[in-house]
């Protein structure tokens, strides 16, 4: 089969259509089935007899249905389809003993289907109705896979699996920490240390914060008694400390010979996690490849890149690369705002913000742990809050995305267009709502958007206000890397554009890193006392909050991109004893 027809469900609206693709269909006007309406009303179309000829893609009102030419380097069966007209896998990933394995690719090519196909929640079907384990068995003959699936279907090997909806864990379990825990083994105290988990051992699971409950979930993962790991996007809700902490536990399982597979978005991690990546590639919601094996460096870079050599498939325009100095360079010397000294109180907690200054068109990344004050800060300069000590003055138009949105009743459309209407001009559309993905969910209501999408939209309405000064906090949650880097370079273009400039706080440092011109570090103890820094020059930045964390990065020739040194590596003593933690010279 060289073409798919996909349907999409849930934009698929047969009673408020009359047939559209039916009717339009060459093949059924010359009375053959090509589309047939099912018992839910919906069609079904039959991709042997389509010619791909694309009218019922025009037809759709609801552009529900695509048309897709697979590859023609692709001649083999899927592994899995979840059904007709339905996302289908080609290919899986293989675990590797010793080896943390990573997959890389957009949401919505089959990543986390992956994973649940080697964990046996979901069955290869080969993208038939039905099969026998003797057919899976087959198609996986002379491959390290066929005696997977057969000791992975007679129970003789047991698989551990952090799932990513994370949050239904505490929905499912009402215990402690510590009760979920001791679930799956009674001496917990190696692994609580490791993780910092001490101090929230005897909290219920629904009080915890996102990032405490990633780490509890991910230690439950580690002390489940398995011959194989699966971690499904374990730095979400984590800052950068955390994020390097619970990469260097997952490691120790590979160090341990166990196989380990690791789904991530934040490439920094990725590179750090792993000894191996696999690449998926196709198109969200309708298709995924997995591609062969690629070393860590190349994996990362190939992903970069564009195009995958041995497959000799572009799935990017564009190669990505990275050059902190040409923002450097590109710096305005006029100040947009400088702020006093000022201090705030939340409780127990205190910040303090050291005297500092935006410049005009500039964008300025925010880096430091959790629940050290960068929401609050941004907060006194979005007007949300007022500073104890010291007074903001001001008169700018300012633009904020905060970091928890909230999805009222309404369609997409309609909230944008309150926005600014500029935004749906065919300007709008190519500069803002094209590149973010926004186009697509215009008719969708808010309340029925993914967390992914839900993102998009409130970071496509915060750029669309008209405004000298653009805060962001948290834009890359829920986000692929794909996305990640749309949004990076929409920063960069609308910044340059409107001269206008932009603060962002973000966990993602190779997201920051493209587009920051300068840093401001907070710095103190989380829930007691934050200290934000006078706003620095990238390396002097990132340098000193590199040495805090005891991490230094290096720069990928190829890419440009920074690339995380294995801790005491000659490259990372090296590094340290020159007191040079960030890469960019």
């Amino acid at each position: 089969m060289t073409r798919i027809a996909i349907l999409d469900r849930d934009k698929c609206q047969p009673k408020k259509c009359a047939q559209e693709c039916k009717k339009a269909c060459p093949r059924v006007r010359v009375g053959e089935e090509a589309v047939v309406i099912g018992p839910d009303g919906k069609p079904i179309i039959d991709e042997g007899l389509c010619v791909g000829c694309a009218i019922c893609i025009k037809k759709c009102p609801f552009g529900a249905i695509s048309i897709i030419n697979l590859p023609e380097a692709l001649k083999e069966d899927p592994i899995f389809r979840y059904g007709p007209n339905a996302f289908e896998l080609f290919r899986l990933p293989i675990p590797k003993k010793k080896e943390v394995v990573g997959l890389l690719g957009r949401n919505g090519v089959g990543k986390t289907t992956a994973l649940k196909l080697l964990s046996n929640l979901l069955k290869p079907n080969l993208g038939r109705e039905s099969v026998e384990e003797k057919d899976i068995l087959d198609h996986f003959k002379g491959t390290e896979l066929q005696a997977y699936f057969k000791n992975l279907n007679s129970d003789k090997i047991k698989v551990s699996y952090k799932i990513q909806e994370i949050n239904l864990i505490s929905k499912q379990f009402k215990g402690t920490a510590k009760q979920l825990l001791n679930k799956f083994s009674k001496n917990i105290k190696n692994i609580s240390k490791k993780l910092g988990l001490d101090d929230i051992l005897n909290s219920k699971l629904s009080k915890l914060s996102g990032g405490e409950l990633q780490k509890v979930v991910v230690a439950a993962a580690i002390l489940k008694e398995a011959d194989l790991y699966f971690f499904d996007e374990p730095a979400s809700y984590l800052d950068i400390k955390e994020r390097i902490r619970v990469a260097k536990v997952i490691r120790e399982l590979a160090e341990k010979g166990k196989p380990v597979i690791v789904i991530e978005h934040d490439l920094l991690i990725l590179d750090y996690l792993t000894d191996s990546t696999h690449l998926l590639f196709g198109k969200s919601g309708a298709y995924g490849i997995v591609s062969h094996p690629l070393s860590e460096r190349r994996g990362l870079n190939t992903y970069l890149d564009g195009y995958l050599s041995d497959e000799n498939i572009r799935f990017r325009d564009k190669p990505i690369k990275f050059d902190p100095g040409a923002l450097k360079s590109e710096l305005s010397q006029e100040t947009l705002i400088l702020w006093p000294k000022m201090a705030k109180k939340l409780g127990k907690f205190n910040l303090e913000v050291e005297p500092s200054e935006i410049k005009l068109g500039e964008i300025v990344g925010i880096i430091g742990a959790n629940g050290i004050g960068k929401t609050t800060f941004m907060k006194m300069l979005a007007g949300e809050l007022k500073p104890d000590e010291g007074k903001l003055n001001f008169t700018l138009k300012i633009s904020y995305k905060p970091q928890y949105i909230e999805a009222n009743k309404g369609l997409v459309l309609d909230v944008l267009k309150k926005i600014n209407k500029k935004l749906l001009t065919i300007e709008g559309k190519n500069e803002i709502l094209e590149p973010l993905e926004v186009i697509p969910l215009l008719e969708k209501d808010l309340t029925e958007l993914s967390g992914g999408e839900l993102q998009r939209v409130a970071i496509a309405a915060c750029l669309g206000r008209d405004a000298d000064l653009y805060l962001l906090d948290e834009p890359s949650n829920y986000l692929d890397v794909e996305q990640r880097l749309h949004v990076a370079k929409t920063l960069r273009k609308i910044s340059k554009k409107k001269n206008a400039s932009f603060i962002i706080i973000d966990h993602d440092l190779l997201f920051l890193s493209y587009f920051s011109s300068r840093f401001l570090v907070f710095t103190g103890e989380p829930a007691k006392k934050g200290v934000a820094k006078e706003i620095a020059g990238v390396k002097e930045g990132m340098n000193s909050f590199l040495k805090e964390l005891d991490v230094t990065l290096r720069k990928d020739p190829d890419s440009g991109r920074p690339r995380v040194n294995k801790l005491n590596s000659r490259l990372d003593r090296e590094q340290k004893s020159k007191n040079h933690y960030w890469y960019f010279e």
